[in-house]
């Protein structure tokens, strides 16, 4: 008895072509995921860089701190993979003499005793609430969105031919009783005023 063959003659070719495509097809798709997913990551590790050093550039009003050895906290939200980045980043490091501290936060956490306030675009559908929740507060926010400046943000970051920027609005960062060092403003793509 003939074993059965279900590549004989040319609908055999036919098919081992149509399966080889296929396997291609799901590699090539792999590769896009994985080359998507590096981007990002290099994306977020640029972010966690200038989101570690914009403490340095920023002055908090003395009751932002409980005490003069409180650490500097800086929260994430929806975007744990930034976070993560940032704890390397900040790791054992200080910023004006205050140890850093990085805290990934879910929706139902408190932001109290947060410094710096990272929203990732996971939050987008929430921005305008989120904000509207620490309006007041001494603390630094710092966004990702095309349209962060109505709702508040001090900090936007936008990419510009693959190159991670960005905003300063300095009437939401007057509003939260922070100043914004002006060498930060140089170097920032855009620096908005009341009047702008």
């Amino acid at each position: 008895m003939k074993p059965l063959s279900t590549t004989t003659g040319a609908s055999g070719h036919v098919l081992r072509f149509l399966v080889l495509a296929w396997a291609l097809l799901a590699g090539l798709a792999s590769a896009g995921e994985c080359f998507a997913q590096a981007d990002a990551q290099a994306e977020y590790r640029v972010k966690a860089a200038f989101l570690y050093k914009f403490g340095s550039y920023i002055e908090w009003p003395e009751q932002a701190f409980a005490r003069a050895d409180s650490p500097l906290v800086i929260g994430v939200l929806g975007a744990d993979g930034l976070a993560d980045e940032l704890a390397q980043i900040a790791g054992g490091h200080t910023v004006n003499g205050r140890p850093v501290t990085v805290r990934k936060l879910r929706r139902q956490d408190a932001l109290a005793g947060v410094n710096i306030l990272f929203v990732g675009r996971a939050e987008s559908s929430r921005l305008a609430d989120i904000l509207a929740g620490v309006r007041g507060q001494p603390l630094l926010v710092v966004t990702e969105f095309e349209d962060a400046r109505p709702h508040g943000a001090a900090i936007n970051f936008v990419v510009v031919d693959d190159k991670v920027r960005f905003d300063v609005d300095l009437e939401s960062a007057d509003q939260s009783g922070i100043k914004i060092s002006s060498r930060l403003l140089t170097v920032a793509r855009k620096v908005l005023t009341r009047s702008s």
